[in-house]
């Protein structure tokens, strides 16, 4: 089984703007509104593919109620831990002319450790061997760095593996549990490392040194430049597929999802990461957080080339 976590959900409205501009008056052309967080994203998306999951959710006041009808009717399992604030709405602001995606998000209302003792205490009792945990997003404002290196830990003790994307000191804390994979953009790489990578071999070290620092896996997403898997036997490159980019936003996450389905389906890693890189580049050919098609990724899937490094 495939778990989420979204300890930070939102419902995310993306507007489209032709010329957007500070300081004037700006007019939405069209607009979309869909569920919201890393982590529910990539339920989302696992369920496009044909899998299933279960989704834990901190969720409060009238955006979480109008967040979990939004959700209703999928096909993943919604667990919702109940929070004491107000789930926030974040704004996708997407032109086409500018060719710009910009993201405005509300930091959320803070989590006690009430909750977030009984996340743990519930993913406790359904976590099995062979299962799989995603910790995915950020916290909001006041939560422990440590917290997903907390619930890693949790997993560690079920024998499930962990798949993380986050950044920051949530990030570097993660790593310190051992997760069997962390999925950093190249941005995010960068300042975990604390330098520019510039050069191919420059992002393979860095890879390499978040094995030594504690990941089984990592994989790289480097935008339009594809992907880079390290794991102990070597570091595989993914070309980047050329699509009209519609919206960035969810494109992560549907590398994640589709990775957590691919190893759920004990693919090898070379088909984990063409199809990874697929969903990645389906979703920006979409608008908002939109999941991708299978039938649409399965397409790109085989024209991803891979090469060794």
């Amino acid at each position: 089984m495939i778990y989420t976590v979204t300890l930070n959900p939102a419902i995310d409205k993306t507007v489209e703007i032709a010329g957007f501009a500070v300081d004037a008056v700006n007019r939405v052309a069209r607009m979309r509104m869909d569920p919201g967080g890393k982590g529910l994203n990539v339920s989302r998306v696992i369920e496009s593919l044909g899998g299933y999951s279960c989704a834990l959710a901190v969720l409060g006041g009238n955006n979480g109620a109008r967040l979990c009808a939004m959700l209703d009717g999928r096909s993943f399992r919604l667990e919702k831990i109940c929070g004491e604030g107000e789930t926030r709405t974040n704004l996708k602001i997407v032109d086409p002319v500018l060719h710009t995606n910009t993201d405005i998000n509300e930091p959320g209302s803070c989590l006690g450790e009430r909750i977030l003792s009984r996340t743990e205490k519930k993913l406790e009792a359904m976590l099995g061997p062979e299962d799989i945990l995603v910790l995915s997003g950020s916290v909001p404002p006041g939560t422990d760095c440590c917290i997903y290196r907390r619930l890693i830990e949790t997993a560690h003790a079920k024998k499930a593996r962990t798949l993380v994307d986050a950044d920051g000191p949530l990030f570097a804390e993660a790593l310190k549990g051992r997760p069997f994979l962390v999925k950093p953009n190249l941005h995010e790489l960068e300042q975990w490392a604390g330098c520019s990578l510039c050069r191919t071999e420059d992002i393979r070290r860095a890879g390499e040194r978040l094995l030594q620092q504690g990941a089984t896996q990592a994989l790289i997403s480097m935008g339009g430049e594809g992907a880079m898997l390290c794991t102990e036997t070597g570091c595989m490159m993914a070309e980047g597929l050329s699509v009209p980019v519609i919206s960035t936003v969810g494109a992560g996450d549907s590398m994640v999802a589709a990775f957590a389905w691919g190893l759920e389906q004990k693919m090898n890693a070379e088909d984990i990461l063409r199809l990874s890189v697929a969903a990645g580049t389906a979703a920006v050919s979409l608008p908002g957080t939109q999941a991708p098609e299978r039938g649409q990724v399965e397409k790109l899937r085989a024209q991803v080339k891979l090469c060794r490094l």
